[in-house]
């Protein structure tokens, strides 16, 4: 394909030379659609932040007559993906793709994505995988339409603000133990390994330093030494140390809003008006992943350690403004108990799968057409 500006370059990152122009393109691409607010990230001066905790990464550029025009991102793991004979996979996980806007349509888009594919083959990876917002219909188009992926699951994403100004309530009916990282890991094994995406390197994961702990809930007069009648647990990721975010594109009236409610809250307590953090500057957020439990108080055990995370989110700095949580779509139990604002939340989100080797592209149909799991563990590291 002719670019009219010479030969398309693709190539690996290189930090020292690709740094600068990558946060440029970032900066510019995004600029989200004129008739609504969007997310800005910044990576705090390091492109590769969302990737760099995976256990392998790679990370693409796209250079045409010297400019560098696009980037993309992947990621290489082992996780339990339910193909038979074998209930193991290794998988790819695409992301970070970006174009500038003035070399759109030209094709860089899909070279990118086969490039990196290819080096998922170098890499021996069964399958890759992507995630986009269901209304996303370029990137739609890219991936399913041209590329041949096809979906696979449809998540949900909770997110809920944080209120540096109110704790949240927690019953003195049940209590909190927090788990030491062999205590997680083995828990994790036993009740989560066969589900969909479960990482074979959790341990890691929960080595991590920006893996803050896993909890866990159950009712008072209980011990955990024995497996009580109900109880739920969970870990928190701080994303926040990685990179920040910041909400663009917003009306003034939405801006106002924001302010006024805040002063409200600071000055006048007493009206106990919900305040709206300010998104407009660079914020930190906690991701809850690990999301499980048994019993019929499962519910509200869940929702206590969400709410003991607020508080533990609340008590520190003030740029932790939100707390995310991703959920299988079909795990409604916990979506009717995980505190979330409906208005900033995603219920559908959009997971689409392609197999990259002969032999398992007739699995991917049974994958794609087959009940998910009720849940789907959510890799903080991406």
């Amino acid at each position: 394909m002719g670019y009219g500006s010479g030969e398309l370059i693709i190539r690996s990152y290189n930090a020292q030379n690709d740094r600068v122009r990558v946060e440029g393109l970032e900066s510019i691409c995004e600029v989200g659609p004129a008739d609504k607010p969007f997310l800005f990230t910044d990576t705090l001066g390091d492109p590769i932040c969302r990737i760099k905790n995976s256990p392998i990464y790679n990370m693409l550029v796209a250079e045409l007559g010297g400019q560098l025009v696009g980037v993309i991102q992947g990621t290489i793991k082992l996780v339990t993906l339910h193909k038979p004979p074998k209930n193991v996979a290794k998988v790819g996980y695409i992301l970070g793709l970006r174009v500038a806007p003035a070399y759109r349509r030209r094709g860089i888009g899909s070279r990118l994505v086969t490039k990196l594919e290819e080096w998922f083959v170098a890499c021996d990876v069964d399958y890759t995988y992507m995630a986009t917002e269901k209304d996303n219909e370029a990137s739609y188009k890219l991936f399913v339409n041209k590329l041949g992926y096809v979906k696979f699951r449809t998540p949900a994403i909770l997110v809920n603000p944080v209120n540096h100004h109110r704790s949240s309530q927690i019953s003195s009916n049940f209590k909190l133990t927090k788990l030491k990282i062999e205590e997680a890991e083995s828990l994790y094994r036993k009740y989560l390994s066969s589900t969909e995406f479960f990482p074979i390197d959790i341990g890691n994961i929960l080595r991590n330093k920006l893996s803050l702990g896993t909890w866990v809930s159950y009712p008072k007069g209980e011990t955990w030494g024995k497996v009580p009648t109900s109880w739920a647990m969970l870990s928190v990721w701080n994303s926040g140390e990685l990179f920040k975010l910041r909400l663009g594109n917003v009306p003034i009236s939405c801006f106002m809003y924001t302010k006024s409610s805040q002063l409200i809250q600071k000055f006048l307590p007493c009206f106990k008006l919900p305040s709206i953090p300010d998104f407009f500057n660079p914020f930190g957020f906690y991701f809850i992943y690990g999301v499980y439990g048994e019993g019929p108080l499962y519910g509200k055990l869940v929702k206590i350690l969400c709410n003991f995370v607020h508080n533990m989110a609340s008590s520190k700095p003030k740029d932790c403004k939100v707390i995310v949580t991703e959920i299988g779509g079909n795990d409604t139990r916990s979506k009717l108990h995980i505190p979330h604002r409906k208005s900033m939340s995603c219920s559908e989100d959009l997971w689409c799968i392609k197999s990259l080797k002969k032999e398992d592209r007739k699995s991917v149909h049974k994958l794609t057409t087959m009940p998910p799991t009720r849940a789907l563990f959510v890799d903080p590291r991406e």
